[in-house]
């Protein structure tokens, strides 16, 4: 059962990144790109952090998740920790994305919209926005593979190296790189064997991911 864990919990923690990161990423860059005034500095404080947390090594969101979210919320290191941790950690990349997205429809579509008597929300919401899916889906999905890849944030709030359970929120979690790593440290030929294939389904996951973002921005991108 070990084996078949990380990918359960892989299940769960894309949940928890739909439910929480995605919608707070498309939110921000949806304020920040069409209602945000241009000429606050607050606004422009808000843009420069997001830009340097995109360069933010991964482990220095495993100690902000380990002071306030294990320790400071006392979550303790159960999945639900983890999860929200790579949330945080995702969110630089898909509110970049997004607003690339935003700003590449022409402000054209903007305009005919509010000349037709429409307000600036439903010119966002009905026009604009879906124009930008394409763009956000992308980014979003390359945000998501990133997440599954990682272990070192996981490792600050408390990730075992094996579980033999069903994994769930609010329980301890492992990860498949971290199986990884202890396998290959293991003398055993199955271990090593076991690294191998590891090794394999997870380069799979993640080119198939990042494949599949490079399809649907290809088939859904609009030209104007």
């Amino acid at each position: 059962f070990g084996i078949t864990a990380p990918f359960a919990i892989a299940k769960l923690v894309a949940v928890v990144l739909l439910a929480t990161a995605l919608p707070i990423a498309i939110g921000t860059a949806v304020y920040l790109e069409e209602f945000a005034p241009r000429d606050s500095r607050i606004i422009r404080l808000i843009e420069l952090n997001i830009q340097n947390l995109a360069a933010v090594p991964s482990i220095i969101f495993g100690i902000l998740g380990l002071a306030f979210l294990v320790r400071g919320l006392d979550l303790g290191p159960v999945l639900l920790a983890g999860a929200l941790i790579l949330g945080l950690q995702m969110l630089p990349t898909v509110i970049i994305a997004a607003r690339e997205a935003l700003r590449a429809v022409p402000d054209t579509v903007r305009q005919g919209g509010m000349a037709l008597g429409a307000t600036r929300w439903q010119v966002v919401w009905r026009e604009v926005l879906p124009a930008a899916i394409p763009g956000i889906a992308t980014g979003s999905i390359l945000g998501m593979s990133r997440a599954i890849g990682e272990t070192a944030p996981l490792l600050m709030v408390g990730a075992a190296t094996f579980v033999s359970f069903n994994p769930g929120l609010l329980t301890q979690y492992t990860v498949l790189p971290i199986l990884i790593y202890q396998w290959i440290k293991l003398p055993q030929d199955a271990f090593q064997g076991l690294a191998a294939a590891a090794i394999i389904v997870l380069l799979v996951i993640l080119v198939a991911m990042n494949g599949f973002a490079i399809w649907m921005r290809n088939r859904y991108e609009r030209k104007w």
